[in-house]
């Protein structure tokens, strides 16, 4: 199973960048599949997670500026930044887990960078 992220780089302060995670070696949609982000110095945190079931859950203080999708046709899991703030810096990680089998895959990660 290999899990890879893409769409990261610079975006400018107040703008927009999706990311998009492809899942390749399984079936995508069995998967609970997440964003992380994890910045300089700071521990990896949870940004969205995407349920099969097709519930999403946020980290409460990021929901506003973050939506996280995923479409199983296409095995791929998004993520929609809105109004970038120079903090959203950050590398970000998709994880791809599926408790029942104790599998737990995470992507090489993609660097977002906000600056003017």
């Amino acid at each position: 199973v290999e899990v890879v992220e893409s769409g990261g780089g610079l975006v400018q302060p107040g703008g927009a960048l999706r990311l998009a995670c492809t899942l390749s070696g399984s079936i995508f949609s069995v998967y609970t599949m997440g964003w992380y982000r994890q910045a300089p110095g700071k521990m990896r945190e949870l940004v969205a997670r995407s349920a099969p079931t097709g519930n999403k859950y946020y980290t409460a203080c990021l929901k506003g500026s973050f939506t996280v999708s995923r479409d199983n046709a296409r095995n791929t899991l998004y993520l929609q930044m809105n109004s970038a703030k120079p903090e959203d810096t950050a590398v970000y990680y998709c994880r791809a887990e599926l408790e029942v089998a104790g599998e737990d895959f995470w992507g090489q990660g993609t660097q977002v960078t906000v600056r003017s």
